[in-house]
């Protein structure tokens, strides 16, 4: 073997020396039994798909990517997504399924955003490409000329329990990717000199995304497991773990390793932190607007006090008023069209490395599509904002599909997400503001009915703090509500003030983190009663909440309004009665509740 030494890789030229290709095959073999060695050690992974990628791996991090080894956060290093079950340290993240929309957003920041010199290479496997959202990322990749992207295909022919539907057909895969408007190279993944060609031309394409379909083979490398099946998942048995690296490590010429090449420093200086409110509000008490309008004036008006925020939207910016940020804000508006999925993913990519302050926008009903990737999203820890409208049977006549009656409960089981639920134009407002400035995973519910404006612009809000808007000394039960429901409740407590009967009336505002003491402490000077009131189904909306929050207090009884059975359309104020929830309905729960 060769001295060990250190020296940099040169991915000027297309074709490297025969000393550095030698050093990326030796590379690539040491990838193959730190695989096995960590499978083996933990007793759980993937080492077939690992010696599959291998090749790949090596090239690009040692002969194309640009970064710093020491600095795996900086902003001007390339980005890599590895969409298989792998995982390295440093510049890559696992994204299980979802990676090429990730990528996108990244690409998307990198060209349009920071105009900055990095490069994107998402890494997948050819199972992987039978999930839609994939190729609703390969037409936004296509759409937006996004060249500073690259995905791999590892077409390895082997999935979970069976051979893929096209096995080792890549001209099959080359045609997809080339009908979705994507530059294809074909090449044997196992084959340093053709990747180091085919990434080194990837390079020199302009205004096309660039996909490299890769022909490898799962296990490459170990004999009795290249290409063999029922190896999914599986570590090598220990007692064959070390005559298969003593084989591997035969193989290997030399113990020369190759340093990346430095990024180009050109990313801009950003800075999105702490990102105030201006001026208070413009509306006044008794304004009437829709939460929903009033969230894309606010997320307008967001745009304004930083150049970083920006908004995505599926095909639906006419109803979600996003249309606003659009036009004072085009340069930083992303349509996605009808394809929720590749949205939230892409929003993901766009807020990674704290490059953007993110919000994607569509009906709440949409956002349940694509609840894999929001649960990613939250795994990740990503700071993102997701806003959904038309929530619930008030949005009247549109079409049952699309009332969302089931986004608390989903977005209720999202670790650490803050769930806003205004339920007026100023609250609406401090909701875009704070979860603007708020870690981690932000929703935004808004509602179609115009509602009045119940708060003055000089009010302050605070997430985990609720709102006690009616009350007095002689209130006999406390009804929480947000959104829409929350005026059924003042209507709810004006008719029963009139019949000598006074209620308490609070306001959530945000429904993850709840405000359980404001709740209990109320419900405690109102008898120990609490009425629930919601435009959502009663599994996993504000009623469980607050059920869950006075759990331990045994003298608080809570009754819960919400929609039952499945929705049918008509006048909002029609289906809101219909479906025990108007403010009709409040005031015979609060009377029945009193007899009792």
């Amino acid at each position: 073997m060769a001295d060990a030494g250190v020296r940099s890789a040169m991915a000027d030229k297309a074709t490297p020396d025969a000393n550095t290709l030698q050093v990326l095959r030796d590379i690539a073999s040491r990838l193959r039994i730190n695989s096995i060695r960590a499978t083996c050690a933990s007793s759980s992974g993937h080492p077939t798909s690992s010696s599959s990628a291998a090749e790949i791996t090596a090239v690009l991090f040692f002969y194309i990517m640009r970064y710093k080894q020491t600095d795996p956060e900086n902003p001007d290093n390339d980005r890599f997504i590895l969409s298989k079950r792998l995982s390295f340290v440093g510049v890559a993240s696992e994204w299980l399924t979802r990676g090429l929309g990730l990528a996108c957003g990244m690409a998307y920041t990198g060209k349009y955003f920071d105009k900055a010199s990095y490069r994107v290479f998402c890494l997948m496997g050819d199972g992987e490409s039978l999930e839609g959202s994939v190729w609703e990322a390969l037409a936004f990749a296509s759409h937006y000329s996004l060249d500073n992207l690259v995905a791999i295909f590892d077409v390895n022919r082997l999935s979970h329990s069976s051979t893929l539907p096209l096995e080792h057909c890549i001209e099959v895969y080359q045609k997809r990717c080339e009908a979705f408007g994507w530059n294809t190279f074909v090449v044997d993944g196992r084959d340093v000199e053709a990747l180091c060609q085919v990434f080194w031309q990837a390079a020199q394409v302009k205004n096309k995304p660039t996909a490299v379909v890769a022909k490898t083979f799962k296990g490459r490398g170990i004999p009795s497991v290249e290409d063999a099946e029922n190896w999914y998942g599986k570590p090598m048995p220990k007692e064959r773990a070390d005559a298969i690296i003593k084989l591997i490590e035969s193989q290997i010429e030399t113990n020369e390793n190759l340093k990346p090449k430095p990024p180009v420093e050109d990313s801009p200086q950003i800075n999105i932190t702490d990102i105030e409110m201006t001026f208070p509000p413009a509306y006044e008490v008794g304004d009437k607007i829709a939460t929903q309008k009033a969230c894309g004036l606010a997320l307008a008006k967001l745009g304004h006090a930083n150049d970083r925020v920006v908004v995505l939207d599926g095909n639906t910016k006419n109803s979600t008023f996003s249309e606003i940020f659009k036009k004072e804000h085009p340069e930083r508006f992303i349509e996605c069209f009808t394809a929720e999925e590749n949205m939230v993913s892409v929003a993901l990519g766009c807020a990674t490395h704290g490059r953007t302050v993110a919000f994607a926008c569509t009906f709440a009903a949409f956002l349940i599509q694509a609840f894999d990737q929001i649960r990613m999203g939250a795994i990740f820890q990503i700071n993102i904002n997701l806003i959904g409208s038309h929530c619930g049977v008030s949005i009247g006549e549109d079409r049952r599909s699309q009332m969302a009656l089931e986004d608390l409960a989903m977005f209720r089981a999202v670790p650490d997400c803050t769930i806003f639920y205004p339920s007026d134009a100023i609250a609406t407002e401090h909701a875009v503001f704070l979860a603007a400035n708020t870690k981690g995973m932000c929703y935004i519910r808004t509602s179609w009915p115009e509602t009045a404006v119940i708060y003055t612009p000089q009010e302050s809000f605070e997430i985990g703090q609720a709102k006690v808007i009616r009350h007095s000394v002689n209130d006999k039960i406390t009804v929480v509500a947000a959104g829409v429901t929350l005026h059924e409740a003042l209507a709810a407590a004006d008719g029963l003030s009139k019949q000598d009967v006074s209620v308490r009336v609070i306001d959530l505002f945000t429904v993850k983190p709840l405000d359980a003491a404001t709740i209990i402490s109320n419900a405690k000077a109102t008898g120990g009663r609490i009425i629930t009131v919601e435009d959502h189904h009663l599994e996993g909306g504000i009623g469980e909440a607050v059920s869950a929050a006075v759990s331990m207090e045994p003298d608080i009884l809570v009754h819960q309004l919400a929609v039952p059975g499945v929705p049918r359309g008509g006048k909002p104020s029609e289906l809101l009665d219909t479906f025990g929830i108007s403010a009709r309905h409040i005031i015979v729960a609060v009377k029945c509740m009193l007899m009792n």
